[in-house]
């Protein structure tokens, strides 16, 4: 069994493609697969109140595997992507994050973006990030940094990590495992916490685990693909 290669970086080097020629699909059978993933995405949902029970890690590092395939701008893979498993770096976490979120909610946010918050049922209080077995905290590279200090900028930054975010949370689910985006604002503290170097920036911390036995989530209607669908 021959090794996997080990990804450098590829700046300024010359374009060296190769071939592609995957199996075409019987469109039968893309239907029916297309159809069974709309279902299942359809049944995903945002949890917010989650089960203390272990999941497999391998489930996760498997999503975080799938995430990072992700295009990106330039093929420059701005992401990297923090498990966190120790119960004390979390609670960290939770009370730097709740120390923000309060701050926020006493009025940084403004009352047009606590009224758009208020039909989910937020607060300050965020027992996801210590409840779930597990967090997934999202880092952007603003730039590429060398082990010799050497800098070369990457481009389209939010929008990849954005893309592989979406990736993730798709994986999670349809491995079966419940998550929540949490954005809390402002995010240095999570360089600070988990020890990052200076070119990444926190973008969204990501609980994993199982819905609690009580949990409820809040009683919403997506948008019909008739209204998100435009067809020219």
């Amino acid at each position: 069994m021959t090794s996997p290669m080990q990804w450098t970086p590829i700046h300024g080097e010359p374009y060296r493609p190769v071939p592609y020629r995957p199996e075409r699909m019987p469109v039968a059978e893309s239907l029916v697969r297309a159809a069974e993933l709309r279902e299942r995405m359809d049944r995903r949902r945002t949890v917010r109140r989650f089960s203390a029970d272990p999941v497999p890690e391998q489930a996760v590092r498997d999503a975080i595997a799938c995430a990072a395939t992700a295009p990106s701008g330039a093929h420059q893979q701005p992401w990297t992507f923090v498990l966190v498993k120790d119960p004390a770096v979390r609670r960290r976490i939770r009370a730097a994050a709740e120390e923000e979120e309060r701050i926020s909610y006493e009025g940084r946010l403004g009352e047009e973006w606590l009224a758009a918050l208020r039909p989910l049922g937020t607060d300050e209080v965020k027992p996801h990030l210590t409840d779930a077995p597990a967090l997934i905290v999202v880092f952007q590279q603003r730039y590429w940094l060398g082990p010799d200090g050497e800098r070369r900028k990457h481009y389209y930054v939010d929008e990849s990590v954005g893309i592989a975010v979406g990736m993730l949370l798709s994986a999670l689910h349809l491995s079966g495992l419940a998550a929540l985006v949490h954005t809390p604002s402002p995010m240095r503290f999570l360089s600070e916490v988990l020890g990052r170097p200076v070119n990444e920036k926190a973008f969204a911390v990501i609980p994993v685990g199982y819905p609690a036995a009580d949990c409820e989530v809040p009683d919403l209607v997506r948008k019909n693909l008739d209204q998100v669908l435009v067809e020219v």
